[in-house]
């Protein structure tokens, strides 16, 4: 029903059939530019020109993990067929050897004891074959204490046969158990959020777990990839940034008990301190969610991965609480898991914020004047010739304006202020004097 790959849109759209007529035709889907992981948190890299195509058969387990299901039952089978044929070829050629092919007479003599009894022909030494190495007897056929060789072949077809079963068992334990299973009924949500928090821009994403058995020592990690130019003019295409995680130990812990917004916030040192509501659209990013923790019934360390990209970064909006306490427990909507409501924001970024306030790179502050947002209209703000969308309410930073009365008390009641050049001067003055005398 609902997995990770994203089946929540925002308009309680809950099928499939209803997400795939949401999605963008095959022309504007080439138009997008490509990411590097899928929301379904698979790698979108294709590995191209490998000359060393060997170094995958030293490590023929791991090769035969990463394979398809359907693969390695091709593999499988024919392993098995190949044995029993190759070993059939064997038992037919010690039979031959030994002359139990030949014919003989019903009424005569007996003649000399088989190597292996009731092997005629080929098609009866490849069912002895099978027999042997499954470990299937019917009792029609078996090996006697006459040809050594004979009991050699079986000892031998006996230990090809066990180890083929155990990289077979192994393989499809390993497939069955692979972290990136636990990871289905982990969700994210399709959409991430930047809405103030505290009075900081912030982003945010939801992740839940559909699961009642927990994920322990789980840790969420955000990176950034963006195309970069270094100071000596090197493109970097992949360029890799991690991000803080919102928390207040400083770590990148949590306790996935239920559904939670994972946030950063967009400070100074932050990637995204210099984002705002105009430049996300032509922003070329792509943010990155891994989580990652121990599954709590296996013991197996698991890893769940989804993007964002500008597209899918909502600016000015928020999660809908999903949460209520009904009968003394908690319960879980997954039905609003994806659903945002409008905020009111500024669609400046964080660093113009920083600036509109009077702080500077340095920490220091200065003075306000000349950074503040100016009228541009009716309902715009316009600051350094860009204008916001008029439709955009009031900032949650600006002051309201003052009435008449107000500037006429301040103007009252205010007191004679001294520069801090007058009162320099004149400590120097005072300075030099001592220094004379």
């Amino acid at each position: 029903m609902l997995a990770r790959k994203g089946l929540l849109p925002d308009g309680f759209l809950l099928t499939r059939l209803a997400e795939d007529q949401n999605q963008p035709n095959r022309s504007r889907s080439r138009l997008q530019r490509a990411r590097f992981i899928t929301k379904s948190g698979s790698c979108n890299v294709a590995h191209k020109n490998i000359r060393e195509q060997g170094r995958f058969l030293q490590d023929v387990f791991t090769t035969m993990v990463d394979l398809k299901w359907q693969h390695s039952f091709l593999i499988f089978t024919s392993a098995f067929l190949c044995s029993w044929m190759l070993f059939a070829m064997i038992w037919w050629l010690l039979a031959f050897a030994h002359g139990d092919l030949e014919p003989r007479d019903p009424n005569g003599e007996p003649g000399p004891v088989p190597c292996v009894t009731a092997i005629h022909s080929f098609t009866s030494a490849f069912l002895f074959s099978i027999e042997v190495q499954v470990t299937i007897g019917f009792g029609g056929r078996m090996v006697t204490e006459e040809c050594p060789l004979a009991i050699t072949v079986l000892i031998v077809q006996n230990i090809v046969g066990l180890i083929i079963n155990a990289i077979m068992l192994g393989c499809v334990f390993m497939k069955t158990a692979q972290a990136n299973r636990r990871a289905e009924t982990l969700i994210f949500s399709r959409n991430a959020v930047i809405a103030p928090r505290n009075g900081r821009p912030t982003l945010m994403f939801r992740v839940g777990d559909l699961r009642k058995s927990m994920i322990i020592s789980a840790t969420v990690q955000l990176q950034v990839i963006r195309r970069t130019v270094t100071a000596e003019g090197e493109v970097i295409p992949v360029c890799q940034l991690d991000i803080q995680v919102e928390n207040p130990l400083r770590s990148n812990g949590i306790f996935l008990v239920s559904p939670l917004i994972i946030s950063h916030t967009m400070e100074r040192g932050s990637p995204l301190y210099e984002l705002s509501a105009q430049s996300l659209a032509s922003e070329d990013i792509e943010i990155i969610v891994i989580l990652e923790g121990v599954v709590e019934t296996t013991g197996i360390t698991m890893q769940a991965r989804t993007s964002y990209v500008p597209e899918e970064i909502l600016w000015g909006r928020r999660f809908v609480s999903i949460i209520t306490e009904e009968d003394g427990r908690y319960c879980v909507d997954y039905s609003k898991f994806g659903n945002t409501v409008p905020v009111r924001m500024s669609c400046l970024s964080a660093k113009e914020l920083d600036q509109t306030r009077g702080v500077q790179d340095g920490g220091s502050d200065v003075n306000p004047q000349g950074w503040g947002l100016v009228r541009a209209g009716r309902g715009g703000f316009r600051r350094g010739g860009r204008t916001c969308d008029s439709s955009a309410p009031q900032p949650w930073y600006a002051q309201a304006e003052k009435t008449d009365g107000e500037v006429e008390g301040e103007k009252k009641g205010q007191k004679k202020k001294v520069q801090l050049e007058v009162i320099g001067r004149q400590m120097e003055e005072d300075a030099l004097g001592e220094m004379s005398e």
